[in-house]
């Protein structure tokens, strides 16, 4: 057995909205902290539904709930809710080690009967884990103790990896099945570092300390976390001190609060990637029309007028964190060449190839502007795009419908940084993350999920990359940095993944 451990609204009515609650406008004592946050929670459940695989939410997943193995700041792996973990020589069976002394919030143990109920749960078809592909891979399970082995149904290389990322939580048995799924909605329980104290979907969330948290207690005894979609509205939330951190407002924004509006903050890139989905219909099935639309689109400008500099522009879904990245791989910007392109399908500016592109306004800095900036750009080739504004709830809808428009924009998050979490799931037919669905395409991906030559994996994934970016399948953007800042009293640390983590906070 050879076994891994590794360290693997407006501005107004948001304020008439927390005097009505309760809510502070200010810190009220040293143990108190107040985040604007960018995005509603829409369900309580980290394992199901769409929610389970928006990665802008699990910084407040990872409040509540461990996952069963961690990430450090910096994306390293590191023990979770299981300290050791592998496969054997053969990689026919998988075996974990339960930590022990784990409570959850309502004081009852953690087990291995929760570990192997979380994971049974997972592969079920059944329950709704939209990841269910991963963990079904891995079943028959059993319990030695705090040792537990699996048997391997079909190999998958990054099994323990999903661990760190999307839907890799353990949920308390016994709890979840005397209340049900609509009762874990109304009062959930993890073993985080932070217990629910109370929720108003649409409004904020209020967490305590766990007071019996198995590793480093948090500073801040109490948090309230505001929903505040609007980006100008977070940014009057931090100026007013009414909260003491947010993230991801305009860059210029962050520059002027950070030189001038006496307040700190950070900057770097992170694990997500800023890309529009094509969708394999109307104007979108003609490849001329697919590489114009790329070739037009002047990525570096994007990032020196819009983004003031910040973020890396990209040409693959790959960015320099990620293992199969690859920047031999060039799409060049030539608008020239778009406009033959789109010749040899008979359009021009006058008679433009036409169709619609959906986007977020204000989930991300400058996403609705980069998107009118790109369509600007297209119009000056020949192609005339119809913007639709949407929220990011109903960007999980209509994808997982497949029901996108021809382009559509969405930020694409990859903590683990294996490109099956990048290229393989935003691009494969069969997966409910893809919107881009062709046999040839998925004849070229399909092998490489099973594969156990890690060197051959990871340049068949590089291949495919290629592949996509000659056939214009998709459309990168850039790699995200991503803008926190916050008041001169709280230090932040900034994590990779993208997750504000208020139990990595600490007073000044």
């Amino acid at each position: 057995m050879t076994i891994n451990r590794r360290d693997l609204l407006g501005y107004g009515a948001a304020a008439i909205g927390a005097a009505t609650l309760g809510l502070p406008r200010a810190a009220k004592a040293a143990d108190e902290l107040t985040i604007a946050y960018n995005v509603n929670l829409p369900s309580w459940d980290p394992t199901t539904g769409p929610s389970a695989v928006n990665p802008t939410i699990q910084g407040l997943y990872q409040s509540v709930f461990d996952q069963m193995i961690g990430q450090k700041p910096d994306l390293s792996f590191t023990p979770g809710l299981l300290t050791e973990w592998g496969w054997n020589d053969d990689r026919t069976k998988v075996m974990m080690t339960v930590r022990d002394g784990v409570k959850w919030h309502d004081g009852s143990p953690f087990t291995p009967e929760d570990v192997v109920w979380s994971l049974t749960r997972a592969g079920d078809e059944k329950t709704g884990n939209p990841i269910q592909f991963v963990w079904k891979n891995v079943n028959n399970f059993k319990i030695d103790g705090n040792k537990i082995t699996g048997d391997v149904v079909q190999f998958d290389p990054v099994y323990f990896k999903w661990m760190s990322f999307l839907t890799g939580y353990f949920l308390p048995k016994a709890y979840y099945e005397k209340v049900g799924a609509e009762g874990f909605e109304k009062a959930p329980i993890g073993t985080g570092p932070y217990m629910v104290d109370k929720f108003e979907r649409n409004a904020f969330l209020r967490l305590k300390a766990n007071p019996h948290y198995w590793g480093t207690k948090p500073a801040f005894e109490n948090v309230t976390i505001k929903f505040v979609t609007d980006a100008a509205s977070r940014v009057a939330e931090i100026e007013s001190g009414s909260s003491q951190v947010t993230l991801e407002i305009p860059y210029e924004e962050y520059d002027r609060l950070i030189k001038k509006g006496g307040l700190a903050g950070s900057i770097k890139n992170v694990s997500d990637i800023g890309m529009i989905f094509f969708n394999n219909k109307d104007a979108m099935l003609d490849k001329n029309v697919r590489q114009a639309a790329v070739m037009a689109v002047d990525k570096e400008l994007l990032v020196k007028r819009l983004l003031r500099g910040y973020g890396q522009p990209i040409d693959t879904l790959e960015t320099p964190e990620y293992t199969a990245f690859d920047p031999s791989i060039k799409v060049e910007h030539n608008p020239d060449k778009a406009k033959e392109l789109l010749a040899a399908s008979g359009y021009s500016t006058k008679k433009p190839a036409k169709f619609t592109i959906q986007t977020t306004k204000g989930f991300k800095p400058k996403d609705y502007e980069m998107v009118q900036a790109i369509v600007g750009m297209w119009r000056k080739v020949g192609i005339e795009a119809e913007i639709e504004v949407y929220e990011i709830a109903k960007h999980y809808e209509l994808r997982a419908a497949h029901k996108l428009a021809p382009a559509a924009f969405y930020n694409w998050g990859n903590s683990i940084g294996d490109p099956t979490t990048s290229t393989g799931f935003a691009m494969f037919g069969p997966s409910p993350h893809s919107s881009w669905k062709t046999d040839d395409l998925d004849a070229k991906i399909g092998p490489l999920w099973g594969e156990k030559d890690e060197a051959k994996r990871i340049a068949g994934w590089k291949a495919v990359d290629k592949y996509i970016a000659e056939q214009a399948y998709v459309l990168p953007l850039i790699q995200y940095a991503q803008p926190i800042v916050h008041s001169k009293k709280v230090n932040v640390v900034q994590h990779v993944s993208g997750a504000l983590l208020p139990a990595l906070m600490t007073p000044a």
